[in-house]
């Protein structure tokens, strides 16, 4: 029986903004509870940097200002649809919705909430034609390339294709017979 989730403390705000120079900008944390729904993180931008207005076309968007003040840009040009940020606003940005953000003077650090994002998968591109094959013939491509034989056992690295390579060039084990 699998056991269950426990909820945890993750972080203290003040602590983490408190860590990190106040002129220098970027993520200070991150969310990575494996098997999550949700992804979160700590921004500060620093005095003065800005998010360039864009669109999220795929995902709503929850901010919550932690400390320093700053512009919500929603609009168009420089000023256009701008909010005031300041330390205990919560936006919600949906999807498809015009943003960007702009610290003030003293820079601006938020926590963002969204939802995890699938992971990248190989598919066809919108539009592109499935192909058909005769029933009964050949799939094309041939076989699919073995590689067992040339990843070590021991650290996984792969070994280079064409040479007669026997050991592993980072850790010297021996590699599977071929």
């Amino acid at each position: 029986m699998a056991a269950s989730p426990e909820a945890s403390l993750l972080a203290r705000m003040a602590d983490l903004v408190r860590a990190m120079p106040a002129e220098r900008g970027g993520a200070l944390w991150r969310l990575a509870e494996p098997d999550r729904q949700l992804d979160a993180n700590v921004v500060r931008l620093a005095p003065g940097a800005e998010v360039a207005v864009h669109v999220e076309p795929d995902l709503d968007v929850l901010v919550f200002v932690v400390s320093g003040q700053g512009r919500l840009e929603t609009g168009e040009g420089a000023g256009a649809g701008a909010r005031v940020l300041e330390a205990g606003c919560v936006v919600w940005l949906p999807r498809g919705a015009r943003r960007g953000l702009a610290a003030g003077p003293h820079g601006l650090d938020y926590l963002t909430v969204h939802r995890r994002r699938p992971g990248m998968t190989i598919g066809r591109a919108p539009g592109a034609e499935r192909e058909t094959r005769p029933a009964g013939a050949e799939p094309l491509g041939g076989e699919p390339v073995c590689l067992l034989d040339r990843v070590c056992p021991e650290c996984g690295r792969l070994a280079p294709e064409g040479a007669e390579v026997r050991f592993c060039a980072r850790c010297g084990t021996a590699l599977p017979e071929r």
